[in-house]
This record gives structure tokens, C-alpha cells and sequence, in this order.
């Protein structure tokens, strides 16, 4: 499957929980609603998942963690908040680049509609 079919499942996905239920709840809520949406049509969902990465020679076991890693190629980063600061895409541009993955999604469930909640995060620096 291609990563801009797995981006487009996720979003679909999250715009129709966020119709539903709305913004205002924990960002855990929203995390165990889109892993159960997105495992139901099928993908591999990883919730919480810890990454080992090594920088200068030092290795950081649980470094970071990831709120949802879907068909180990998206990086779902979620919030729970009435706007997202730069330094949100920044984190996850950051994930990506360790990672050597190529996209991740910024969602934001507080805000007002879901469409205006997504960001679509690009890693610019493959290796």
C-alpha cells in the first residue's frame, strides 16, 4: 500500500471521529479511537511505541515515543489542544528523520473542524 493511501485512510479516519464525538477530550482518547478505526480497515497499528535511535556514538534506548505507527511507514503524532505550535511538526519531522521514514500526520482533535487539525509533516533529508 502506498503511504498517501495509508495518510488518506488515517485522515478519513480521524475527521469521522472527530465528527462524531468532537474536540475536548484527552488525546489518549483520541489515540485508542483512531488505532481501533484504522485496525478495523485492516492496517497494522503500533500505539505508544517506543524507538531506539543512536546519535554520536551514544544510544538512547526509549528515546521517544510514537502515538501511532500505522503499517510501520506513518507517523501519527496527536493533540488535544485549540492550536499546535511549530514546535509540533517540529518533533515530528525530528521522529521522521531518526526514523528514516518519509511522512507523518499532525493531528489536532481540539480544533474546530478535524480538517483544519491535519498536518501533513514531509522528511525533506532521506538517508
Amino acid at each position: 500500500m502506498e503511504v498517501d493511501e495509508i495518510t488518506g485512510a488515517i485522515v478519513t479516519a480521524a475527521i469521522q471521529i472527530h465528527k462524531d464525538i468532537g474536540s475536548g477530550l484527552f488525546e489518549s482518547v483520541y489515540e485508542i479511537l483512531l488505532a481501533r478505526a484504522l485496525y478495523r480497515r485492516g492496517f497494522r497499528v503500533d500505539r505508544q511505541r517506543a524507538v531506539d535511535f543512536v546519535y554520536d556514538g551514544i544510544a538512547f534506548e526509549q528515546g521517544f515515543r510514537i502515538d501511532l505507527l500505522v503499517e510501520d511507514r506513518v507517523i501519527v503524532e496527536l493533540k488535544s489542544m485549540d492550536r499546535v505550535a511549530p514546535v509540533h511538526s517540529k518533533q515530528v519531522l525530528t521522529y521522521l528523520r531518526l526514523m528514516n521514514l518519509p511522512v507523518g500526520l499532525l493531528l489536532n482533535f481540539g480544533a474546530e473542524t478535524m480538517l483544519e487539525g491535519v498536518k501533513r509533516v514531509i522528511n525533506d533529508r532521506p538517508r
